[in-house]
């Protein structure tokens, strides 16, 4: 498993249970424990922290994005996990811009496979699919930086929401 890959699994994780818990605890409490647990020789935490902290300030929007995305799902009847991985990957996708659009889906798609349910990773593809076709262009064309998978890149095949 790669450091972002591991660093991205610790961030869905820190919000799910932030989300699952009601929101009581601090988040900042949550995730220096899950990093503890979950990655305790990681050297960059830095890019976890960042994670969770813009999906933290840009919660409002994303979770409006989501909820015209899938009109069909409130916010509040998609599964607690999916929600969260959802909030990851929109924030990668459209606020983050540290990794190209194919690869911010396709590690959300992984983490859906891997935490979800049966079908998970086929809704998060369909969200962020639809999210990616409205994309400018020249968005959809960023290069991959360095510090990603090649594997990641080349498995994303973003499906529209039907």
């Amino acid at each position: 498993m790669s450091n972002r890959h591991l660093s991205r699994t610790i961030a869905m994780q820190t919000l799910y249970e932030w989300d699952f818990n009601g929101k009581q605890e601090g988040i900042e409490a949550i995730n220096a424990r899950n990093i503890e647990q979950f990655a305790p020789g990681l050297d960059d935490t830095e890019f976890i922290k960042n994670l969770v902290k813009g999906v933290l300030e840009k919660m409002p929007e994303i979770d409006e994005i989501i909820t015209k995305t899938a009109p069909e799902w409130p916010l509040d009847q998609i599964t607690v996990i999916d929600r969260n991985i959802l909030r990851l990957g929109v924030f990668e996708l459209i606020f983050s811009k540290e990794v190209p659009p194919k690869v911010a889906i396709n590690e959300a798609v992984e983490l859906g496979k891997t935490f979800g349910g049966e079908s998970s990773g086929k809704f998060v593809n369909g969200v962020l699919g639809t999210l990616y076709k409205q994309l400018p262009e020249s968005e959809k064309e960023k290069e991959q930086p360095k510090a990603e998978t090649q594997e990641s890149a080349d498995t994303a095949v973003p499906q529209p929401l039907e």
